[in-house]
């Protein structure tokens, strides 16, 4: 008998499948499904030693709801998506309050926390318990739209609603921990966006994209667009002592949550803000590198002011929402990756 879909992806899987990853360890529905928030975007071996720290500190989904939200941003500090840290933490909230501290076990229930969509609740449901669900994130949507020529590109419903039934109709009864996570396996080291190993691949034979000569083609790619630029001066202010003022951005939006440094346009004197701001002695100081950071939907170029304070600045802080930061000797707080950089950069000045 001819070995099916499913067959030869697990036949693949026990010779050559990752095995090893930490959330493979002591498999829970709480690690799984942190290991999953993490992936969303964001590669394997980036991962790893941040959920292994994650979990030193977060053992257990009660640990991480009765932390306080600045310990869990600090700990996703350069990571990026942080609304998915955000949710990660309304998420063990809600599970510890509505659930007895304990994962729902149906796909609703699952889709009900926030953060969790249909591809990761299918994850924890199935890599933790044993359950047929099927799965669709990035590298499983590659393998399945080059294994039939999906000329679409997945962002449109039409495309994904028929991976979604291909990807329901080949999940097997059998083994559905090692099928999953042998297709996100296959996605990621085999089937990869660019320069496919398809001699190394266990569908190759009946594989449609394969077949036509042009895997690369498939799955269509999102319509082109080229990303708006914003330009920003960040302030870092500082007092007497060194240490440098922060804000916390609003709960939602870019950094939500998150401590920055003041931002202003770049058309704003930054000694007239610190005027109407803080206090009206201060001093431009150094002059650091411009640098731009890049957002999946805009180009942030970044003009870093350094203000000096003449005195101490302790009296402008107001109700939680700015604080005095020492780069020396750094809180547990969730910064900002270009922030974060800023301040290791004057920590020795």
């Amino acid at each position: 008998m001819t070995p099916g879909f499913s067959d030869l992806v697990l036949i693949w899987f026990d010779a050559n499948g990752r095995r090893h990853l930490p959330w493979q360890r002591d498999v829970s529905p709480y690690r799984v499904w942190v290991s999953e928030i993490m992936l969303q975007q964001t590669r394997v071996g980036t991962v790893v030693p941040y959920f292994e720290r994650f979990m030193a500190r977060f053992p257990s989904v009660r640990d991480l709801a009765s932390a306080p939200v600045d310990e869990v941003l600090h700990h996703w500090s350069g990571l990026g998506y942080y609304a998915r840290a955000r949710n990660l933490h309304r998420a063990a909230q809600m599970v510890c309050e509505d659930f007895g501290g304990a994962f729902p076990d149906d796909l609703e229930g699952m889709q009900a926390l926030p953060g969790v969509g249909r591809s990761t609740a299918g994850a924890v449901l199935s890599l933790a318990r044993g359950q047929r669900q099927a799965i669709l994130d990035g590298n499983v949507k590659r393998v399945l739209a080059r294994y039939v020529a999906e000329p679409g590109w997945p962002g449109r419903s039409d495309v994904l609603n028929r991976l979604w039934t291909l990807a329901g109709s080949l999940t097997p009864a059998r083994r559905v921990a090692d099928y999953n996570q042998a297709m996100m396996d296959l996605g990621a080291g085999v089937c990869t966006r660019s320069n496919p190993d398809c001699q190394a691949c266990p569908l190759h034979e009946t594989c449609a994209a394969f077949g036509l000569g042009r895997p690369q083609d498939f799955p269509g790619r999102k319509p082109a667009r080229s990303l708006p630029q914003r330009n920003v001066r960040m302030l870092l202010v500082r007092e007497s002592s060194g240490s440098v003022l922060l804000e916390r951005r609003p709960p939602a939006g870019i950094w939500g949550g998150l401590w920055c440094l003041p931002e202003v346009t770049p058309e704003t004197d930054p000694l007239a803000w610190c005027t109407d701001s803080l206090m009206p002695d201060a001093r431009i100081g150094r002059t650091l590198a411009q640098r731009r950071h890049t957002f999946s939907h805009f180009h942030l170029d970044i003009e870093p002011v350094e203000i000096l304070l003449n005195q101490s600045g302790c009296g402008v802080l107001e109700g939680g929402r700015r604080l005095w930061y020492n780069p020396r000797q750094p809180e547990a707080v969730g910064l900002a990756a270009p922030v974060a950089r800023l301040l290791e950069e004057i920590a020795d000045r």
